[in-house]
């Protein structure tokens, strides 16, 4: 009896041991999302708006933002970075950076897009923001941008950290920006195997791509928080669906749910639909106005310092009547016209005296105008002036003559004489004399028509040499071009040239891509180039085996 107890005892823990190694692990949730490409429109949803970890997912943000400020000329693609500490120590899968070693961003972009090394990604992140947590912030303000509204990002490479999330759904429209903003960067996403500098990396995508047909991209993720995630682009003839998984529980899994999504929406979508894009993220500029502060002077906080109160302005000494002079101080809510009227009719201001008795000043000796002034003065001074004037100039008009008849033609030197009831001083006759006779008047002279552009020096009138207006082309110089041979279909064409700008971002810098449709096929060409660059992009091509001929604009 012992025996046969001791025997269930022992079969019952062996089964028990079956059971508990045959039940699977806690898997994490799982969504789904399909997506026409060419509409945005959904075909089939499963928790896509669920907030769950997007696990290495979140490096397709990280290009994004990596190729933006590429395009906005932030960085290029030979910006070396340097690599930090934090950067270094990033849990693998990593392409194992050194801190303190300096990198191309071009090695760290194939690094992150097709090893998903976390090392690389948070290199980048540094790179162009210089910290990891500005450069999430980024993130989540380009989420934002892109309407990714169930999506917040703490770090660069996607790792398992609290207040980072996304949603099946956000990643889809992510994937879809990346293949329409950044067509020329695409294909980084398809490739299986790269040199990223200091190692050749291999794809963590490969299977799904080498298994699937048409199947070119997008990213891969995993955690034990996430699951195995993916996001895919695959094209059928005019058909382009893109979708993602989360939570799936093993690689080959996922990969087998993506392919039965797309098998089935490809089926369900119509051959030919109207394209609409994806409309470029606006980003709402943020910007800080900082003011300087400036310590207050006395003078600058005293009420008023520059103008002067009569009633604290100290009276004027008395002279004697015939040459008394008076100093006219403007108050806060006197005008100049009231207080000369009140001057000129003897109202009395402070202790000043009446204007009527104050003296002009004497002229600058030698002035020509002497004789004038002092016939002004003595009219001011007269005790025929009004006793009340609204205007300094009235006593001076009161005590004036009439002016004199302009003079005609017949009129002489002898006749002004005459005409004029006082004597005039000696200048004013010989003004009279000499300058205002219009018999003896000189005719102006016509204005010229000719516009004066620059004065060469004082005095100068020499005519102005008409100017020579040269004119070159926008690209003079640059008319030269390499073409890449010749190849059936014009997406292929598009595949080398993007693919010779990635492995050779100095040779063609500033070079325009350009697929010719000749007779004989589609001819992938980079224009906008000089001889000597064309020559020396063709010699390097050549070193690649890769066709390649110099042609002429």
């Amino acid at each position: 009896m012992t025996r046969i107890l001791t025997a269930f005892r022992l079969w019952s823990h062996a089964l028990l041991a079956v059971l508990l190694l045959g039940l699977p692990a806690a898997a994490a949730p799982f969504a789904a999302y399909v997506m026409d490409a060419r509409t945005g429109q959904p075909i089939y949803t499963q928790n896509a708006d669920t907030r769950l970890h997007p696990a290495s997912l979140t490096k397709m943000m990280t290009l994004y933002l990596a190729f933006t400020a590429i395009e906005s000329g932030q960085i290029r693609l030979d910006s070396k970075f340097t690599v930090s500490s934090n950067a270094a120590a990033e849990p693998p899968s990593k392409l194992g950076l050194r801190a303190g070693q300096q990198i191309e961003l071009r090695y760290l972009i194939r690094a992150a897009a097709i090893k998903s090394a976390n090392d690389a990604a948070t290199a980048i992140g540094e790179g162009i923001a210089g910290s990891e947590d500005e450069f999430a912030r980024r993130m989540t303000q380009m989420a934002r941008a892109l309407g990714m509204n169930n999506t917040q990002f703490r770090n660069a490479n996607g790792l398992t950290l609290e207040g980072h999330y996304s949603s099946a759904h956000d990643m889809s429209i992510l994937g879809r920006h990346l293949f329409y903003d950044f067509p020329q960067y695409y294909n980084i996403f398809s490739r299986r195997s790269a040199d990223a500098g200091i190692a050749q990396v291999s794809s963590t995508n490969r299977r799904f791509l080498d298994a699937y047909e048409g199947a070119d991209g997008i990213k891969t993720g995993y955690t034990r928080a996430a699951g195995f995630n993916l996001t895919a682009s695959a094209q059928r003839g005019n058909k382009r669906l893109i979708a993602t998984v989360f939570g799936g529980t093993s690689t080959a899994h996922r990969n087998q749910v993506m392919s039965e999504l797309l098998d089935s929406s490809f089926t369900r979508v119509p051959d030919r639909v109207r394209e609409t894009r994806p409309s470029k993220p606006r980003l709402l500029a943020q910007t800080t106005t900082r003011r300087a502060q400036v310590e207050p002077t006395p003078a600058a906080t005293s009420p008023e310092p520059q103008r002067l109160v009569l009633e604290a302005s100290p009276p004027p000494s008395t002279r004697p009547a015939a040459a008394a002079s008076t100093v006219v101080a403007s108050a806060p809510t006197m005008n100049l016209t009231e207080a000369l009227a009140k001057a000129t009719a003897g109202v009395e201001l402070g202790k000043s005296t009446d204007l009527a008795s104050s003296m002009r000043p004497k002229a600058r000796p030698g002035s020509q105008n002497q004789a004038v002034e002092q016939a002004v003065a003595n009219a001011v001074a007269s005790d025929d002036a009004p006793a009340a004037s609204p205007s300094l100039a009235a006593p001076v008009l009161a005590a004036s003559k009439r002016p004199l008849r302009s003079p005609r033609r017949s009129a002489s030197t002898a006749d002004i004489s005459q005409a004029a009831p006082t004597p005039e001083p000696a200048p004013i006759r010989e003004a009279l004399a000499e300058d205002m006779l219009l018999d003896s008047s000189h005719a102006p002279k016509p204005r010229s028509e000719t516009v004066i552009l620059a004065a060469m020096g004082e005095g100068d009138r020499t005519p102005v040499e008409e100017l020579e207006v040269v004119s070159r082309p926008a690209d003079s110089g640059r008319n030269w071009g390499v073409s890449l041979g010749m190849y059936r279909s014009k997406a292929s064409a598009e595949n080398v040239l993007i693919s010779k700008a990635l492995q050779n971002g100095s040779t063609f810098s500033g070079a325009r891509r350009h697929v010719a449709d000749t007779n004989r096929g589609f001819e992938p060409r980079f224009l906008n180039l000089s001889k000597a660059m064309a020559q020396l992009a063709c010699e390097r091509m050549q070193t690649q085996s890769q066709e390649c001929t110099v042609i002429a604009n």
